[in-house]
């Protein structure tokens, strides 16, 4: 029990920083129009948020296949996927995450299709190839029911900040403020960097005494 909540909490951090609920709700918010209803951003946090947990399941399932198929190394993908996260850092902390300028035509069709909660706010806004790259890592370390069960349980903790930031995001912008989301994603910013050095240390450290 004391290894399922060890791992718990270890994934839950790591994925809770990559994916910076926070900061995508600022992102989500800056893609509507001032118009926008509650009600229909309830609506979007509902679709959004089952987009990423079907993502989720997705990868999970079909990562050990896929890294079989082309024959890769955990470790080899625990290099390239630090190397993405790193950048994605890098961009939380410079604070160039933050969506181009939109017309406000182009924000209102974004809010009439409902598309817009998948594509672009699920994949990639939300789950992007930093926390695609996570999840096949911590899937390919996982052994057992228990590791198993603690990764689930962490991203559906994840998912379920993902929804209430989406769903209260309004209120978060107006007790935060703008400057305030982006101090926090500037600080997730900055973990998710720790865990990309991590990756790439762990991965490049096993690959150099696999081939020396």
């Amino acid at each position: 029990m004391t290894e399922f909540f060890n791992l718990l909490l270890q994934h839950t951090i790591t994925m809770m920083a990559i994916v910076d609920p926070l900061g995508v709700s600022a992102i989500m918010l800056s893609l509507l129009p001032q118009s926008t209803t509650k009600e229909h951003i309830d609506k979007i946090a509902r679709k959004a948020t089952l987009t990423i947990i079907v993502a989720f399941f997705v990868v999970l399932i079909s990562g050990n296949f896929l890294l079989n198929l082309f024959s890769i190394e955990i470790d080899s993908l625990k290099v390239m996927g630090g190397i993405i996260l790193l950048f994605t850092a890098i961009k939380m902390v410079q604070g160039s995450m933050e969506s181009k300028n939109q017309t406000e035509e182009e924000r209102e069709e974004a809010i009439k299709n409902d598309e817009f909660s998948v594509i672009p706010l699920g994949v990639p806004i939300t789950f992007g190839p930093g926390i695609f790259a996570t999840i096949i890592i911590l899937r390919g370390h996982s052994e057992g029911f228990i590791s198993i069960a603690a990764l689930i349980m962490a991203y559906l903790i994840v998912a379920l900040s993902v929804y209430l930031a989406f769903k209260n995001s309004i209120y978060i912008r107006k007790y935060l403020g703008i400057t305030g989301q982006k101090i926090v994603s500037r600080l997730m910013g900055l973990i998710v960097g720790a865990i990309a050095v991590q990756f790439i240390v762990g991965g490049v450290s096993v690959l150099v005494k696999h081939y020396m």
